[in-house]
């Protein structure tokens, strides 16, 4: 655990790993989602716009290797980095077959200064095959798959529209487990209908689901997305700022020491973002959850009750 931090941090995770800065580059492999593309549904989760959390560098023609070295420049000026890990974020990178897979992440790790991946998808977008497939590359390399849960309330996934439950979830994480490939869950904190016991609940029961990683999001309203729709009538109330620090701070007590904390708020394009406007000062609620942290003299695992 980081002391300073008070929780396990990922950026200190990576430096025990590899002895200096490692940073992730965010690629758009150009690929799409079940919840998007007609299978499951066309409009997607109520938060998510077109972009699907992407960059749409894909669409612009910007090859794999192309994003890989643009993202390069930026990391090294700002963090001297000279390790990086290439992060599939947009959409479901492995809603695709295995060939392209390999394809995708081979070109990625080709390029100088890999030292390994994180692939972002869903938990109705895995099987044994593609996982087969991403366990060749942890003999020589450090990856990561992340889900996206966002809860463990199959009543709230129905609401936000993700189309899969939380059993999809559970299955995914027991498919994966003892391949070497290390776990880190999405969620999301503010969800419409969920109250804070609802919110700490899902913080319990992933304590001990044998995932290695979560990231921790706020709810916000972007252009574009049903939640707009939702917010503009009256229909969805984002947390107050010191609301969300507060529910963040009892989540990670909750979380056993070992599981990384990969990001512990969201961090929205200004362009985009409706509300709450506060969701745009990413330091500044960095820094409130740091100093409750503090003055609880608290930290991640205080209340974790597994074994």
């Amino acid at each position: 655990m980081d002391k300073k931090k008070r929780y396990s941090d990922y950026n200190a995770y990576l430096r025990r790993l590899f002895g200096e800065r490692v940073q992730k580059i965010s690629i758009d492999a150009g690929l799409s989602c079940p919840n998007r593309d007609g299978r499951l549904s066309r409009s997607g989760c109520i938060y998510c716009n077109e972009k699907g959390s992407g960059s749409g560098l894909s669409e612009k023609g910007l090859s794999i290797t192309k994003q890989i070295e643009a993202g390069k420049i930026g990391s090294t000026k700002k963090y001297k980095a000279k390790k990086f890990l290439a992060y599939f974020q947009s959409y479901s990178n492995t809603y695709t077959t295995v060939g392209h897979i390999k394809a995708m992440v081979d070109e990625a790790l080709s390029c100088e200064g890999m030292v390994g991946m994180a692939i972002g998808t869903r938990p109705d977008c895995i099987d044994s095959e593609k996982l087969n497939l991403i366990e060749t590359y942890t003999k020589n390399n450090l990856v990561w798959i992340e889900y996206g849960l966002q809860s463990v309330h199959d009543d709230t996934l129905k609401r936000i529209n993700r189309g899969h439950t939380f059993q999809d979830f559970t299955s995914a994480v027991h498919l994966t487990l003892n391949r070497g490939i290390q776990i880190c869950t999405h969620v999301i904190l503010g969800l419409p209908g969920e109250n804070k016991q609802m919110m700490l609940e899902t913080a319990e029961i992933l304590a001990d689901s044998g995932i290695n990683g979560i990231k921790i999001h706020l709810l916000y309203v972007v252009k574009g997305t049903a939640l707009e729709k939702m917010w503009l009538q009256g229909e969805y109330a984002p947390l107050a700022q010191a609301e969300y620090v507060d529910i963040v701070c009892d989540f990670l007590e909750l979380l056993p020491e070992h599981i990384i904390i990969q990001r512990i708020t969201g961090d929205p394009h200004p362009d985009e973002l409706r509300a709450p406007l506060w969701a745009a000062q990413y330091r500044e609620t960095f820094n409130m959850i740091q100093d409750m942290l503090e003055k609880r003299d608290t930290f991640q695992g205080r209340k974790y009750k597994g074994g």
